[in-house]
């Protein structure tokens, strides 16, 4: 697996905003509240505790007070996720990319493509030549932008046949990475969300396992120390009989699939009158 956090080790980001799609949402990982937690928002967790773990007066937030001492408010760390899901690549960049500019965090990560390469005829090539327009505006505004390659789908059903498409995809974002000096979010190098465990029902969308461990990998890509490894190995799991996978497919078939057709046919998406979950930087506290 490629280091890609050697050069972007930072143990004092006070701010980070989230932006993308459904992956970035957490679409897969609900939480108590019926809200969707996800990989950014665990992410977020870790960051928040490496912050508190610098002390005070650490990092672009952090500072003296009136009195010269240390300000204890300005170590709050703060967070702000823009991501909903069913976005497109540009409306992903109309919307939220303006806003993540405004908010001028530490961190902005910026995953965001796939859905337009799901889309019968979506051209990796075209979508790489906007994507990097918007990595161009972005690192010229804020601090850090950790973009996301694509996960190698060889093994998830419905998304297999464009694995042509998003293994070229990915090579445009880890070149895109490299000519903007971007830590990157292998996502196609992490082989434990291979595993069908890291996959919700819907076999879209990541569980709250997979998202757990996508937010680990990339704690490690900003350098941060995790406590556990995200490609350690899945606990032994029992053979499914023939007669299982088949009704576990037709059970996914009808709730998931069918529906997921309708919508497109129908040209709805899922985040159709959805609003993203924290529009402003606030602390996690």
């Amino acid at each position: 697996m490629a280091d890609d956090s050697k050069t972007f080790t930072n143990n004092a980001i006070g701010s980070y905003a989230a932006v993308g799609d459904s992956f970035t949402e957490g679409v897969g990982d609900p939480g108590p509240d019926g809200q969707f937690v996800g990989w950014a928002d665990r992410l977020a967790v870790l960051l928040s505790d490496r912050r508190s773990a610098a002390g005070p007066g650490t990092g672009a937030q952090g500072g003296p007070g009136s009195d010269g001492q240390p300000d204890p408010a300005s170590t709050d760390f703060r967070y702000a996720n823009l991501a909903v899901r069913g976005r497109l690549l540009d409306q992903i960049v109309a919307e939220q990319v303006p806003r993540a500019k405004q908010l001028a965090p530490d961190l902005v990560s910026f995953c965001a493509g796939g859905n337009d390469i799901l889309r019968p005829g979506g051209d990796p090539d075209d979508i790489a030549e906007r994507y990097e327009a918007a990595v161009a505006d972005l690192t010229a505004s804020v601090g850090t932008v950790l973009v996301c390659t694509g996960f190698d789908t060889r093994d998830v059903p419905v998304l297999r046949h464009l694995r042509g498409k998003i293994a070229t995809y990915t090579a445009h974002v880890r070149a895109i990475a490299d000519r903007y000096d971007c830590p990157v979010l292998d996502l196609w190098s992490l082989r434990s969300v291979q595993d069908r465990r890291a996959w919700s029902d819907d076999r879209l969308h990541l569980s709250a396992d997979g998202h757990t461990r996508v937010a680990l990998r990339a704690a490690q890509v900003l350098g941060l120390g995790v406590p556990a490894d995200p490609d350690q190995p899945w606990p032994p799991e029992g053979v499914r009989t023939a007669a299982e996978v088949r009704r576990d497919n037709i059970h996914w078939a009808r709730e998931h699939l069918v529906p997921w057709i309708g919508r497109r046919l129908r040209g709805e998406s899922s985040g159709d009158h959805v609003e993203p979950k924290r529009p402003d930087l606030l602390p996690l506290r």
